[in-house]
């Protein structure tokens, strides 16, 4: 019997940990239990940005899943952001940007299958070339309220699945209903990245390879929602993970 797909996962640094009160690795549960429940092994990357670790913890993985959490440093996108603006960030920690830079460069060069959820598709479209919406409130004050954390397990949003897409084979529907816990958001697209899921808002909520990209591509799949806390009481979500191990086992 072949072997269930070994998938690594991006975690967060904590600074008081549960053993010694001292800086930690720490990841939600609900990410790993997806990944279990799709028939897949998670494998946490602790935060080190080390280029040989990420080369050889991508080489050692069928593909590599990255996860959601605080803001990135806005000075890896525009460099010219207005203070008042970039003071919006929160939370930023340098050495997890660094890291999930080199294990997407490593994803991407091994052709490795690559979902991204939350933070995750805004740091990946950032890593090949695109830009963020720091703070949709600020930025976009015309759009609805994203940032609904207390209700995290709970639908709010519809976004519209664009056809043709990978969004619209797994969910196979032109929309569907979301959580939504974000302040931040995909911005100007990366050259080989296309938008294939928004709000009415024109919030971008999914991200994947152009057309032209795709082709002959692994599986690569950004959404800004938390489909990880979804499954229970919608199990349709578990969907993503299952297309995902699916495209680690081929």
């Amino acid at each position: 019997m072949k072997p269930s797909p070994v998938i690594v996962v991006s975690t967060m640094n904590e600074r008081k940990g549960a053993e010694f009160s001292d800086g930690s690795t720490s990841l939600s549960h609900w990410y790993t239990r997806a990944i279990a429940k799709a028939d897949g092994v998670p494998l946490l990357a602790p935060n080190l940005p080390e280029k040989n670790l990420a080369r050889d913890m991508v080489s050692q993985a069928d593909g590599v899943m990255l996860t959601g959490g605080d803001d990135l440093q806005p000075d890896l996108y525009d460099a010219n952001l207005p203070k008042r603006i970039k003071a919006k960030a929160g939370g930023v920690d340098p050495q997890r940007d660094l890291f999930e830079l080199l294990l997407i460069k490593e994803t991407l060069k091994q052709r490795k299958p690559l979902l991204a959820i939350c933070r995750g598709p805004q740091v990946l479209n950032v890593a090949l070339g695109g830009g963020l919406v720091t703070d949709i409130p600020t930025e976009r004050p015309e759009a609805m309220k994203h940032q609904i954390k207390g209700k995290a397990h709970k639908l709010a949003h519809t976004i519209e699945i664009r056809s043709g897409t990978l969004m619209r084979q797994i969910f196979r529907r032109a929309s569907i209903r979301i959580n939504s816990a974000h302040h931040q958001a995909v911005g100007e697209l990366a050259p080989m990245l296309r938008a294939t899921a928004w709000t009415r808002d024109d919030i971008v909520e999914a991200i994947e390879l152009t057309p032209k990209d795709a082709e002959g591509a692994p599986f690569l799949l950004g959404v800004q929602f938390h489909p990880e806390r979804l499954i229970d009481e919608h199990p349709e979500f578990l969907r993503i993970f299952k297309y995902f191990v699916k495209a680690c086992s081929a």
